[in-house]
This record gives structure tokens, C-alpha cells and sequence, in this order.
């Protein structure tokens, strides 16, 4: 499954040029702008499933590095002060990853 078959190409596009620059993207704002705010728990959840590159269920820092490549290959990794803003938004048990739990209550807020 792919991210396309859950949101719009334009949508995404859209959400991808609004944060090219380093130290430009806001999860939140993210969301809204590829149309993720307006699907239902159940999508939301299997978006979470592609971004969790490993499967683990859980996204931990590492693969939130790469989030933006999983809508765009091409596009850039997030920077270090972005990666950390974007799992303090979502990790709230603070334990270093992002639940698929605390993803969709993030999206979903």
C-alpha cells in the first residue's frame, strides 16, 4: 500500500513544497495540508503502518529523520531540531518513539 492510495498526489505536493527548506516543517501544519486531518482513525492508523519503515510498530527517531522521503523519495530529511519538535508533539509517554496510538491522536487533534 501506498501513501497515494490514502491521500491525494496534490495534496501532497502541496504539503511537500510548503516545507522544502531546512527547519521549515511543522507536522501539524503538515498534516492538514496533505488532507490527513480529514481521514478517519482507520486510515490514519494505515499511514502510520507505511511511515513505520521497520514494522516495530512503533516510529522512532530514526525513521522520523526520513519521514518526508516516504511521501517523496526525492524530498529532504528532516533536520535534528525538526526530527526532535515533531517526536515531542507525538511521543507522549516519552519514551523515544511515536505509538501508532499517539500518532493518530496527533494527526487526529
Amino acid at each position: 500500500m501506498s501513501l497515494s492510495s490514502i491521500l491525494s498526489a496534490d495534496a501532497i505536493d502541496a504539503a511537500m513544497k510548503d516545507c522544502q527548506a531546512p527547519d521549515s516543517f511543522n507536522c501539524k501544519k503538515f498534516f492538514q495540508q496533505c488532507g490527513l486531518t480529514k481521514k478517519s482513525p482507520a486510515e490514519v492508523k494505515k499511514v502510520f503502518g507505511i511511515l513505520d519503515n521497520d514494522a516495530s510498530g512503533f516510529i522512532e527517531e530514526e525513521e522520523l529523520k526520513f519521514f518526508l522521503q516516504r511521501f517523496n523519495p526525492g524530498a529532504r530529511v528532516l533536520t535534528e531540531k525538526e526530527t526532535k519538535a515533531f517526536m515531542s508533539a507525538a511521543d507522549d509517554d516519552s519514551d523515544g518513539m511515536i505509538g501508532a496510538d499517539e500518532f493518530q491522536a496527533m494527526v487526529l487533534s
